[in-house]
């Protein structure tokens, strides 16, 4: 981008997830909310109208070949992620795709050698990692702080209406817990434990009469002391907090997916309450992120690597692997 100071967004989808991003996005310095795109004119004009994009587009293809377009968010359901981010890279524009990144690793790999191939940034949407709460827990696990990180442990559980027709339970859509949900802790943990393949998995899983899975729990250990416990749900609401626990203190992030705070304790010692200023609604850090990297010219986060997006999706292939658990067409 060459320090282009402005760039121009465009956001495909215009569901609950994009109605979010676009949200945060108009706080996001140096971001312009250009084109808003869906399957239909209709809807693309209202979400542009709603969030302030200049041009709406009614089709995919129409706004991929207008060369003021910098960086497109993905925003659709993750089924439709991998076409329409290969399609992106083919037209030379750069692409934030929403969590999961893909259905599977084998997809995700596709995408990321078109975008390395075009020359294209590409980063997956894991906004929670750019929060300051979580910047400040990377300082304090960069620090050791807490001495040897021994444990994670992390919930994503809450209760959404058995809509079978609904993205959550549909399997067409790639519904299901682990992909929807499961995606945070096990990014958590990965980020925690250094983005390294976990060495044994073991896991849990409830599937319902959709055939998606409604619950699901993973235990992952990343070589000697260092484990993890998670757990997913679409159908059960829980505490979603997460805890790092170390050989010389603790850090919790209550409510972690949605964390505005973290709470640091040494053992018998200190503890310390984080709360700074959280500005907007989240969404803006992962776009100011994607938005500084590409006027560096850098093609990727080392914050959210696609190294380690592959391993997060190859560790869910691999809890699903254990239950026979495959989506349509894989």
């Amino acid at each position: 981008m060459g320090g282009k100071e402005t760039i121009n967004w465009a956001v495909a989808g215009t569901g609950g997830i994009s109605n979010r991003f676009a949200m945060g996005l108009r706080d996001a310095k140096g971001a312009k909310l250009y084109a808003a795109v869906s399957r239909t004119a209709d809807r693309a004009r209202a979400f542009a109208a709603e969030h302030g994009f200049e041009k709406a587009y009614g089709s995919y293809q129409a706004m991929l070949e207008d060369p003021a377009v910098d960086v497109i968010y993905l925003g659709t359901p993750h089924v439709a992620h991998k076409d329409m981010a290969i399609a992106a890279f083919r037209a030379k524009k750069a692409v934030l795709c929403e969590k999961p990144v893909s259905i599977n690793a084998a997809e995700l790999s596709a995408m990321i050698g078109e975008a390395r191939s075009n020359g294209v940034f590409f980063m997956e949407a894991m906004w929670t990692r750019f929060v300051p709460p979580l910047l400040k827990v990377r300082e304090w696990l960069d620090s050791g702080i807490i001495g040897e990180v021994k444990m994670v442990q992390a919930n994503f559980c809450f209760s959404a209406p058995p809509n079978p027709q609904g993205r959550l339970y549909n399997i067409e859509l790639g519904g299901g817990a682990l992909l929807d949900a499961g995606v945070y802790p096990v990014s958590l943990a990965s980020m925690v434990f250094g983005g390294k393949k976990p060495e044994a998995v073991s896991s849990m899983m409830y599937r319902g009469q959709t055939g998606v899975d409604e619950e699901v729990m993973a235990l992952l250990s990343y070589g000697g002391p260092r484990l993890a416990s998670l757990s997913a749900a679409l159908s059960v609401a829980a505490v979603n907090d997460g805890w790092i626990y170390g050989t010389q203190g603790k850090i919790h992030l209550p409510d972690f997916v949605f964390s505005h705070s973290a709470d640091l304790s040494l053992y018998g010692r200190y503890s310390y309450h984080y709360e700074p200023e959280f500005l907007s609604n989240g969404y803006n850090y992962e776009a100011e992120e994607v938005m500084n990297l590409m006027r560096e010219g850098k093609p990727e986060s080392k914050i959210m690597s696609l190294a380690e997006s592959l391993v997060i999706m190859e560790t869910m292939d691999q809890i699903r692997g254990q239950h026979g658990f495959r989506y349509p067409g894989e």
